[in-house]
């Protein structure tokens, strides 16, 4: 086990990222790009770049524990330092993150849909995507969906793209963790925000704790639940008379009929990693979530009894995104002190480094260079100045509150945001014909950029806060970490880039899983895009209103939590429910009914009692399900559709 000085000697603060580490962290980043492609590219197996923390730096992180443990055993060698340990898991967390399918692959995607496809006439988009961004060359576009001729990449065709949109991605990057480091301090040491995803790695590489985590034997029977969950899931994927366990209870079978059809689908979804680490998440939040998506099933039945067509109601979507942009102001407004000061010591200069890792120069610098450089960048590529301006602040905003729910929920989900609104909101209040209006490329090179929205790219950046939490506590200079990130999504997108086009030129993307991830998301987009050029988008007065509403009750919660202390609900958890509340609600539920006895019955005492159980539910099914399986599924082939396992 590793244990911190606590001293906190400079000395000490400069291990992170050492050279070591650095390399360490590549090789383990290079392996864990292999993986990625067998598991997500060549095989559909358990999509392993989707979970939070990423399977593969979970893994990452136990080997070189594992590898400590042995070095000192045999009294070889000079074991890792915990910093440098934990330097080593965001990095391949993060760039392994970057090569999965909710960035370099739904890239691809949206690159190659319209020169493959001729769906509802998505060709006519052709002319209005930049062949500096986009290949044109149909044989090219061709090689990716069906192999190549010579199985071999055409770099000469793709290297000028790939650097540029490389750019793109870092100069993203770069300002939504200057923005993320700016907010931090105003979180950690003002609001004194939890940061449960920290506790992890934390706590796995020792965090002073009266019993150490790999000891304690409350861990081992959470790890254990867990473990014999999964096992019997992926025993019953290999041998089907075993029985299984299943992923999920629908209680929405009963409801047959209108009005009461509309609670359909009501599924509770079995997911340990997410009552692991909600155990962890306040009271108010957890019940905030179940309670609000209860409360969308009961409008949405209301609805169909009151003549709304079935399948509208209640807008969760559009809901959620006028509760991020909401909740934006209020952290913003939080936080207006420390930004305030923090641009004082910018104006007057000096070479103060707080907790956020960077200068403050640095940070307004970062956010102002880093927003023109993509602004002009999809400006350049075909869209309205005016319409990029406005989607790149609203991507930038959600990707902000996402980050912040991380740190005050910790909820392990990438996806758990309102993806697409940032897009949608805008049509949905203006129609398409503005957009149009802005430019005839501007709706075309849009759906371009719709990886912003429908991918999670910018939320990865999440990474920055808790990463500068667990720099905070194991001894870490922030600018390390800052470092270590932005050299992981560089070698991410290096890697990711390189993983995919090589088995797709090599075999065919249609013949190793049908098609690339994100074929019917860019279909949709294209053709919507070439369909709004002769007929407009009318504006989505309902939707609007939706958004609306959604903005107004964050704001009414906040108020009412600023004004009643311990008011039951939070904005948060309302956020959270817009956004994946039918995959989570169940789960919110069950850990809202245990904490809520074990504080009320056993205090502060129980609930530290209990917490390593919890935490060893996570670490159990993040190394059953994630590295086990995940492991097994490159070489079992089609028995592990038998257990699908989607962090996500």
């Amino acid at each position: 086990m590793i244990r911190s000085n606590s001293g906190g000697s400079q000395d000490l603060m400069d291990l992170g990222l050492t050279r070591r580490a650095l390399i360490t962290a590549l090789l383990l980043t290079v392996l864990a790009g292999f993986w990625v492609r067998q598991s997500e590219i060549e095989v559909l197996a358990t999509q392993i770049t989707e979970s939070v923390p990423a399977i593969p730096g979970i893994t990452a992180l136990m080997l070189l524990l594992g590898a400590n443990g042995l070095m000192r055993l045999l009294r070889i060698g000079k074991p890792f330092h915990r910093s440098e340990i934990l330097v080593i898991f965001l990095f391949v967390t993060v760039s392994s993150m970057v090569m999965g399918i909710g960035v370099t692959q739904f890239l691809i995607c949206l690159i190659a849909t319209p020169f493959y496809y001729k769906t509802n006439n998505i060709q006519l988009v052709r002319k209005y995507l930049p062949n500096w961004l986009v290949p044109h060359n149909l044989q090219i576009i061709k090689g990716i969906y069906e192999g190549s001729a010579n199985g071999q990449v055409p770099w000469s065709q793709w290297g000028a793209p790939i650097f540029l949109w490389i750019c793109f991605f870092l100069a993203l990057w770069w300002t939504i963790s200057s923005l993320l480091s700016l907010l931090y301090s105003a979180w950690s040491e003002d609001e004194r925000l939890s940061f449960p995803l920290a506790s992890l790695a934390l706590e796995m590489t020792g965090e002073a704790n009266e019993i150490p985590f790999f000891r304690n034997k409350i861990m081992w029977v959470g790890f254990g639940v867990a473990a014999l969950y999964d096992s019997v899931n992926i025993l019953h994927a290999l041998v089907p008379s075993v029985p299984a366990f299943g992923k999920r209870i629908d209680f929405g079978v009963g409801f047959t009929a209108l009005p009461w059809s509309e609670m359909k689908p009501f599924i509770f979804h079995i997911r340990p990693e997410l009552i692991g680490l909600g155990f962890l998440v306040s009271t108010e939040i957890s019940l905030t979530v179940w309670v609000s998506y209860l409360l969308f099933k009961l409008t949405a039945v209301w609805g169909a009894a009151h003549g709304v067509p079935p399948g509208q109601l209640p807008y969760s979507g559009s809901q959620g995104i006028g509760a991020y942009l909401m909740m934006a102001l209020v952290m913003f407004w939080l936080a207006r002190r420390n930004i305030q000061s923090a641009w004082q010591k910018a104006v007057h200069g000096g070479n103060w480094v707080g907790l956020g890792g960077m200068k403050p120069r640095w940070m307004f610098g970062g956010i102002a260079c880093g927003f023109f450089f993509c602004w002009f960048f999809m400006w350049a590529a075909g869209m309205g100045w005016w319409v990029a301006l406005i989607y790149l602040l609203l991507v930038i905003a959600v990707a902000a509150v996402y980050a912040r729910l991380r740190a005050e929920a910790g909820v392990p989900l990438i996806w758990l945001f309102p993806f697409e609104m940032q897009k949608d909101v805008m049509l949905n209040v203006f129609g398409s014909a503005p957009f149009q209006a802005a430019g005839k490329s501007d709706l075309s090179v849009w759906a371009l950029f719709v990886f912003l929205a429908r991918g999670y790219y910018p939320e990865v950046t999440a990474y920055q806060s808790e990463g500068l939490e667990i720099a905070k506590k194991s001894e870490i200079r922030p600018q390390k970490i800052v470092q270590a990130l932005f050299l992981a999504v560089l070698a991410g997108l290096l890697l990711g880039w390189y993983n995919h086009l090589v088995p797709y030129y090599n075999y065919g993307a249609l013949q190793l899983r049908g098609g690339i991830w994100g074929d019917w998301i860019s279909t949709t987009q294209y053709s919507s895009a070439a369909a709004w050029m002769h007929t407009p988008k009318m504006p989505d007065v309902s939707r609007s209103l939706a958004a609306a509403s959604g903005a107004a009750l964050v704001f009414a919660l906040w108020l009412l939590r600023l004004w009643f202390a311990g008011f039951w609900f939070h904005p948060i958890g309302y956020c959270m429910a817009c956004s994946y509340g039918s995959l989570i609600w169940g789960s919110f539920l069950v850990v809202w009914i245990m904490k809520s006895l074990t504080l009320r019955y056993g205090g502060m005492k129980l609930y530290k009692t209990l917490r390593p159980f919890f935490l060893g539910l996570v670490l159990g099914h993040f190394v059953t399900a994630g590295i086990a399986w995940g492991l097994m599924g490159v070489w079992v082939g089609s028995a592990v559709q038998g257990y699908q396992v989607y962090f996500g």
